[in-house]
């Protein structure tokens, strides 16, 4: 391996880095033997790019929970599912595939009654009233499916695209294709008390720059790890910053074909910037109480979902790009196989605070310009192996999700399943499309937004996607 030879004058720089001399004779060092700024800085990864065309939303909050949501005990009316209780259906299910005691299936009626919400009339269940009173400025989709059953790769493929090999996530693609507008805070961060399925590849840029990989927050008294300055003074820690950042581009120069490098030497000033912008970020002391009630909230609070919620809201304000919400529950996720009431304990968990972030969204202004995508990655059976078990299966084969904010519909539904809720009558969105109207909405054509990787071009909708005008308003 070849190594640049440690001159007298780099070992002085380095140790300017670690002493308090005067400011003066650090640049004087770094001015002397700086490599010329074009040909050495690296471009920075997270600067704003334009769009493809006019976009209707600047940012996206994306609320993901974790498990597998029933459609049809929430977003998803099936009164003939109700009258058809009991009665046996047949069909090959990924789910009751050749599984002993799954021979015979049987339709399960809604654990929860729907009613029709707000002027729209749209129907929601008790599952979900905060949301459901927000339901005129919701653009629900009941005809959502996806390409695989398990947890794992249904999680993958609603934050990827891809539901068997690792891919950037959606939040590192609009990173990849919009940068950011503030430099002092990551263009993607997630907030995530708990891992979800598929663990960090929810949130990771694969063979992007890492620059676009989300950044974890995770609720609790110290949301994002060593933020407090180690050194007495922020003029002695941007000293040594200047002296490590030469030492970095030095290094970069004999590597020019390393592109993780200009990522990590980014990574070093996105740091810096978060020490400023983030504790402000994540202070809620100056929110009114009456705000905080919004999200149920109560002053001091760390945790919780409403804490997650009114950090997205804060954090896009600021310019953050993409900001997801992953709710795992406290102690169980959504996969209610064993007994529907888990979804009970944890819709209460959610549904004010999502309703507050819409609420508080439209009384700042934020509402025409900030998309609010609400999803799982699959919903669950409308039947099971007995009429009366207490839970239900994984469902890719149809789901509802919703939309709301910038660009969407208000009040609005977006295709069908048939009477049962088993699969799509109308309409029918696949993920892939799923994803291409999301980003459409941002302003990038999917089939454009590519990034050549082992000898060919990649994108998040892979070869696939079809745009959903229809909800646009």
């Amino acid at each position: 391996m070849n190594r640049p030879e440690l001159s007298r004058r780099m070992v002085l720089r380095s140790a300017v880095a670690n002493s308090l001399l005067m400011p003066g004779l650090l640049s004087e060092l770094l001015a002397e033997e700086a490599p010329p700024a074009r040909s050495a800085e690296p471009a920075n990864p997270l600067a704003p790019h334009d769009p493809h065309f006019a976009p209707r939303a600047r940012a996206v909050i994306f609320l993901f929970m974790s498990g597998g949501v029933s459609h049809v005990d929430s977003f998803d009316p099936k009164p003939q599912l109700i009258a058809d209780h009991g009665k046996q259906v047949i069909f090959d299910h990924p789910e009751t595939r050749n599984r002993p005691g799954y021979e015979k299936i049987f339709l399960k009626r809604p654990d929860w009654k729907f009613a029709p919400r707000g002027q729209s009339g749209i129907e929601v269940s008790d599952l979900f009233p905060h949301v459901g009173a927000q339901v005129d400025d919701l653009a629900v989709i009941r005809s959502l499916h996806t390409s695989h059953s398990n947890h794992y790769n249904a999680t993958l493929g609603m934050h990827t695209g891809s539901f068997a090999f690792a891919r950037p996530s959606i939040g590192s693609w609009l990173s990849y294709g919009l940068g950011t507008v503030n430099q002092n805070l990551p263009s993607f961060l997630v907030l995530a008390p708990q891992m979800p399925y598929a663990g960090t590849q929810v949130w990771a840029s694969d063979f992007l720059p890492a620059a676009h990989q989300g950044t974890r927050v995770m609720p609790g008294a110290e949301p994002v790890a060593n933020l407090k300055r180690r050194v007495p003074t922020e003029r002695r820690q941007e000293l040594e910053l200047a002296a490590l950042k030469s030492l970095n581009l030095a290094h970069q120069q004999t590597r020019a074909e390393d592109p993780q490098l200009a990522a990590r030497i980014r990574s070093f000033e996105t740091a810096h910037g978060m020490q400023g912008e983030m504790p402000q970020a994540l202070d809620f002391s100056q929110e009114t109480e009456a705000t905080l009630g919004l999200y149920g909230l109560k002053p001091g609070q760390t945790d919780g979902f409403g804490w997650q919620c009114l950090a997205a809201r804060r954090l896009v304000e600021r310019g953050v790009r993409f900001v997801e919400l992953i709710h795992t529950g406290s102690s169980a996720n959504w996969d209610s196989h064993g007994n529907m009431a888990d979804h009970g304990r944890l819709a209460p968990q959610v549904d004010q605070p999502i309703a507050g972030l819409l609420q508080d969204l439209k009384q700042r202004g934020m509402f025409d310009d900030v998309l609010v995508v609400w999803t799982s990655e699959f919903g669950r059976t409308p039947f099971n192996n007995t009429a009366d078990a207490p839970g239900r299966e994984h469902h890719n084969w149809a789901f509802s999700s919703w939309l709301a904010g910038a660009g969407v519909k208000r009040g609005f539904v977006y295709g069908s399943t048939d009477e049962h809720g088993i699969r799509p009558a109308e309409k029918p969105m696949h993920v892939h499309d799923f994803h291409a109207t999301i980003l459409h909405l941002m302003g990038i054509d999917h089939e454009r937004l590519t990034y050549r990787h082992g000898g060919r071009d990649f994108r998040l909708t892979d070869i696939h996607g079809v745009v959903a005008p229809e909800l646009f308003s």
